[in-house]
């Protein structure tokens, strides 16, 4: 069975699906792993390195004519064109609904396991990406911050004088919100997190940062640890309310997302506005339409005097280790989806059969 890894294309991505030691993993499973000459070069694993682990360097259309075909961001329509009809397509799909990478996929009839659709329960965390990549997100988006914050994260005593610790407040406590707070916590800040679901008020605790507690009238508790949309009453009563809160942070750190939604407005003009000058504003949903509609995707811009950082792709930025975890996520997908005969020979089993491989494999959603 043959699995092809192609070169990402997509602007500013360096990740790569698979790393040599994991492709080493593979082959001693049975796999022939198919690797773009050049796919691992922006994540610092070059081609030799692929070679000793016994993988087979090739072009990008031999990549794409394998059984498997893993990649971290979705296929251009050209990608899915030349994709071997009936094979399977695991990666990042990017979509909610029907689009024209997901209809040619589909014509090819090509399995598609959308690994976003992976669901959130326990037998298929060592297979979740999005928690594996959010989570090296939420480290990064503080090393950016505390990079342009121009004052100290903790407090510091000298001869010269002290200085107080940056007040960070941390928006959505999911993955990359944890450890935004971890992060930020073990640069001597002073944490404060806010997230419409009640329960995370325990993790918030347990990471030594303060909760912020708001009664908007309602739960924010949606399906699968994901929060729901809240109604535009609600929202409105959250922004007026956390307005004091945010005015007063040296450093926000927004993380706050709904799939398929555009993300919630948090941090208001008025409340940057209202900033000390010099204060920095990370944007982690910059590209869903923003926590703060000041920020710009993939800019630093700066309005009122605080700087706004609307990075989109942080893992990249990381690309090394976050290839590493991609790619334990992915070969621990593929060891449920392979049935290894007597004669060492792989065989793709029903993905409908295993819940995880059921729930990830692409349904387009109508829009409502």
């Amino acid at each position: 069975m043959k699995l092809g890894i192609p070169k990402e294309t997509l602007t500013g991505e360096a990740r790569v699906a698979i790393t040599p030691e994991v492709a080493k993993s593979l082959i001693g499973k049975g796999f022939e792993v198919c690797v773009e000459r050049g796919a691992g070069e922006g994540a610092h694993y070059h081609d030799d390195t692929y070679a000793e682990a016994g993988v087979t360097l090739v072009d990008r259309a031999e990549a794409l004519a394998c059984d498997i075909v893993a990649k971290v961001r979705r296929p251009t329509v050209e990608d899915a064109a030349q994709m071997r009809e009936g094979a399977v397509f695991i990666g990042m799909l990017e979509t909610c609904g029907e689009d024209e990478v997901a209809s040619t996929l589909r014509a090819r009839d090509i399995a598609v396991l959308a690994l976003e659709r992976i669901p959130r329960i326990s037998r298929a965390q060592s297979m979740d990406v999005l928690s594996s990549q959010a989570n090296i997100g939420g480290y990064r988006a503080v090393i950016e911050a505390a990079a342009r914050y121009e004052r100290f994260m903790p407090m510091m005593m000298t001869a010269a004088g002290s200085a107080k610790p940056a007040r960070v407040v941390v928006l959505g406590v999911g993955v990359a919100g944890l450890q935004a707070i971890a992060t930020a916590r073990r640069l001597g800040a002073e944490v404060y997190a806010y997230d419409i679901r009640p329960e995370t008020r325990e993790q918030i605790e347990s990471l030594g940062a303060k909760p912020i507690d708001l009664d908007i009238g309602e739960e924010g508790s949606g399906e699968g640890g994901y929060a729901k949309e809240l109604s535009d009453e609600a929202k409105a009563r959250q922004q007026q309310l956390l307005a004091d809160e945010l005015a007063r942070a040296h450093i926000i750190i927004t993380t706050a997302q709904i799939p398929c939604r555009p993300a919630p407005q948090l941090v208001a003009p008025e409340v940057v506005e209202r900033m000390r000058e010099g204060s920095v504003i990370v944007d982690m949903a910059a590209g869903s339409g923003g926590n703060c509609p000041l920020s710009r995707p993939d800019e630093i811009v700066t309005e009122h005097g605080v700087i706004i950082v609307g990075h989109t792709n942080y893992p990249s930025m990381m690309a090394t280790d976050a290839s590493a975890f991609f790619a334990r996520n992915i070969a621990n997908l593929l060891g449920i989806m392979v049935d290894k005969g007597e004669d060492g020979s792989l065989s793709l089993k029903d993905l409908d059969e295993d819940e995880i491989t059921a729930a990830a494999q692409f349904k387009p959603q109508t829009s409502e």
